[in-house]
């Protein structure tokens, strides 16, 4: 294990690139998954194979890692996740996914404002400024003085409800940060996988083999998506690592536009951009506090 607890930047930097590869393939696996199946077989799958990667991950320790120092907090941010993934899938479904990409870059700047009454921590007139520009930015994303959003207005809503979500998983994420991360990483993928294994029977639809693969691959890629993201924190410091899951955004563009010929156009881009800044400008504030 030594070798894994050795600083490393290059190697925390690349599994942190590879984080954000295997979320964007989940997230593109879902979106093409959904034109077909129902949300709530598709967010079993993802939930039931994740659990298949953590109990393997866990390994013969899994009795010793199944015991958390907080239960309650660990159920209740299996819940957040549930729901954010929920939210989230309900929004790809008429969002482009770089554009969906861009709302849920609003974690850093919602995480600060619901750091205040959740953590009791004080945020300064610098670090409000950066919420207040992580703002601005996703107003022009979402661009509401639209007069015809239609079934896009809808998806966004979605999204920004599961950025919200999130920003409460994250809040969780730090109050159990006692528990080792595969201790987390096997209450959010069980918990989701038993809630939804009772629900999904009434939406079920039955797949072909290659969909079932995608299906499988939800799963897999979400699981090693947290492993990886477990790797990179311990192989470098995190304001080292975390400005990288940036590049989620170059995946999400690509993908999108190879599959379903999607491509942002220049206020998603400007917006995009000063999310990004905000949050950089926020976690740095936070490194130096």
């Amino acid at each position: 294990m030594a070798p894994d607890l050795k600083e490393n930047r290059t190697r925390g930097i690349l599994w942190m690139l590879a984080t954000m590869f295997c979320f964007i393939a989940l997230d593109t696996m879902m979106k093409y998954l959904m034109e077909t199946y129902s949300l709530v077989q598709v967010t079993w799958a993802r939930f039931f194979f994740a659990t298949v990667v953590a109990i393997v991950a866990c390994g013969p320790r899994i009795g010793q890692l199944a015991i958390s120092c907080h239960p309650k907090q660990q159920l209740l941010r299996s819940v957040f996740l549930m729901s954010t993934t929920g939210m989230f899938n309900a929004g790809i479904r008429t969002v482009p996914l770089a554009t969906a990409t861009t709302i849920m870059f609003l974690n850093p700047v919602l995480v600060t404002v619901l750091a205040i009454p959740l953590l009791g921590e004080k945020v300064g007139l610098q670090r409000w400024m950066g919420v207040l520009l992580g703002f601005i930015g996703a107003v022009i994303v979402v661009r509401p003085w639209q007069e015809d959003l239609g079934a896009h207005g809808i998806g966004v809503i979605f999204l920004l409800v599961a950025a919200a979500l999130n920003a409460n998983y994250q809040i969780l994420t730090r109050r159990v940060r006692g528990d080792d991360p595969l201790t987390s990483l096997l209450y959010t993928a069980t918990a989701g996988a038993v809630v939804t294994s009772f629900l999904v029977p009434w939406f079920w639809s039955w797949p072909t083999a290659f969909d079932w693969l995608l299906l499988a691959g939800t799963g897999v890629a979400g699981g090693l998506g947290h492993l990886f993201l477990i790797r990179a924190f311990r192989s470098a410091p995190a304001s080292v690592v975390a400005p990288f899951s940036y590049s989620s955004l170059v995946w999400a563009t690509l993908f999108g536009f190879v599959i379903w010929g999607d491509w942002p156009d220049l206020w998603t881009w400007a917006g995009a951009a000063l999310i990004i800044g905000s949050g950089l400008y926020i976690f740095s504030r936070e490194r130096r506090a």
